[in-house]
């Protein structure tokens, strides 16, 4: 893959280090205290990874708030190594990670994510060090394609409003939370509000954060969480029986055919994450042309090795439900509109990202911030669940190029919400090669979503490209970036 060169990446300091760029606090951008106070209060975010490991592992809430921490420290290579981004979960996937970790007995779940995860990381080291991650998501169709990401939102839905989900825990709770959030971020009458008021426009900077905060009044009103309380000092993540009962060095090695049967899920989860690639340099490329005092370098192939080398290390120290992504795309929006009002406004687009990031780092240490939100924390989770539904979604049916993609894409989509990603690719890959036949790769293209001369907002764009060669034959247009939680 290609780097966005048209600035000379050497135009912005850094200390070179092989594929990486170095930049330290204080020597190469300055403190940030707009994205730092920020970043104290949205690790409320990160925080809600933690309901998710007690469900699915029956992990402590100590023992998860360690695994939040080390991820939350990994998420300054980031920015200490080049890559100008505010990193996140990888959000689309995590239904699907769900379903995969659902299906083996509780005893096994550990051994499963680990294998997962391990797996995920070297694939994409991989994919780093040759430069192959544009050509291998080329190789999987349309309909195959949007199929997947569909089928990852109808689960992240499903998961919210199934029996005994956390709906039923929350239903007037989330009911306004997930409200209040589609109208920050979705309605174009507050998006019109924000272009004359500087209120509106500061909360809508803020991503899910008023959701959150509203939240944690409205739990208690409603009868369906307690009053936070609040304490103070330094949080106390239990890294003992995080390391002793949760990964390789209390549980051991997983079996080689957990690996093996990790391959569909890994594939489709890779899927969706190249999708907030993209998205990364779409959005980067737009805040470059704004500010060329500054070189702003993507580089796909630096993203992939740090992103991929996360997941490797987390997998042996502290397996994580949510994984290590590429993009908070809420928040990467947030901080490189800021950035494209000048220098005055941040210098540098390495001091935003990289102070928010410093920011969620200290508030996950700060019992008063930890103990505000933990009563809403599965609220939180719920929230990010049904918004990242709601934009997978709409991207997976954008990917389809006909009419035919969607009806392939609908079943792929089903069997793969209820019975996990091996059944969701085996059932697309039939439907393909039934409907399709030689044309199993290409497909069709009867122009569905450019009938009135719009640009289809897809995985595979022509300007989002890794590469920035053009559009594939027959593609789309640009590909639109998400705004999402992390």
């Amino acid at each position: 893959m290609s780097q966005n060169t048209h600035i000379p990446e050497a135009r912005s300091p850094h200390w070179k280090a092989g594929p990486f760029a170095i930049r330290l606090p204080f020597v190469h951008y300055r403190f940030e205290w707009q994205d730092y106070t920020q970043g104290l209060l949205m690790c409320a975010v990160d925080l809600a990874a933690i309901p998710l490991l007690q469900e699915l592992l029956g992990m402590p809430f100590e023992a998860a708030l360690a695994i939040v921490a080390l991820n939350g420290l990994l998420y300054l290579l980031h920015h200490l190594l080049g890559d100008p981004v505010v990193p996140g979960w990888i959000t689309p996937a995590i239904p699907l990670i769900m379903l995969y970790i659902m299906a083996f007995p509780e005893d096994q779940r550990v051994h499963a994510l680990i294998a997962f995860q391990l797996l995920f990381g070297l694939f994409s080291v991989v994919l780093g060090i040759t430069g192959l991650a544009q050509r291998i998501v080329l190789f999987i169709p349309h309909a195959l394609r949007a199929g997947i990401v569909v089928g990852a939102g109808i689960a992240a839905v499903q998961s919210v409003f199934a029996a005994g989900g956390r709906f039923e825990s929350f239903p007037w709770t989330i009911s306004i939370a997930v409200g209040l959030a589609f109208l920050l971020l979705y309605s174009k009458q507050f998006q019109r509000l924000q272009t004359r008021s500087r209120a509106a426009a500061f909360i809508g900077n803020l991503g899910i954060l008023p959701c959150i905060l509203v939240a944690v009044v409205v739990a208690p009103l409603a009868g369906e969480a307690a009053w936070p309380s609040i304490e103070t000092g330094f949080s106390s993540p239990d890294f003992v029986t995080m390391f002793t009962e949760y990964t390789v060095f209390g549980v051991g090695l997983p079996p080689l055919m957990m690996f093996v049967t990790a391959v569909p899920t890994v594939l489709a989860a890779y899927v969706v994450v190249f999708g907030d690639v993209l998205q990364a340099k779409a959005v980067l490329k737009e805040a470059s042309d704004v500010r060329p005092d500054e070189a702003v370098v993507y580089n796909p192939d630096r993203a992939h090795l740090i992103f991929g080398a996360r997941n490797a290390l987390m997998s042996i120290i502290g397996p994580d439900t949510t994984m290590c992504g590429p993009l908070w795309a809420a928040m990467h929006v947030t901080t490189t509109e800021r950035y494209k009002k000048g220098p005055q406004a941040m210098p540098s687009i390495f001091g935003g990202a990289g102070w928010f990031r410093w920011g969620t780092n200290t508030g996950l240490w700060l019992l008063p911030v930890i103990s505000f939100v933990e009563p809403i924390l599965g609220v939180a989770l719920a929230l990010t669940l049904l918004i990242q539904g709601f934009v997978s979604i709409k991207v997976g049916i954008l990917e389809a190029r006909s009419r035919t993609d969607l009806g392939i894409a609908g079943v792929t989509a089903a069997v793969l919400a209820t019975n996990g990603a091996s059944w969701g690719f085996v059932a697309g890959i039939l439907l393909c090669l039934l409907v399709y036949g030689s044309r199993f790769f290409t497909g069709e293209d009867d122009g569905l979503f450019r009938a009135e001369g719009a640009p289809v907002s897809g995985i595979a764009g022509t300007d989002a490209t890794a590469g920035g060669s053009g559009p594939e034959p027959g593609g789309a247009g640009a590909r639109r970036p998400m705004e999402a939680p992390e």
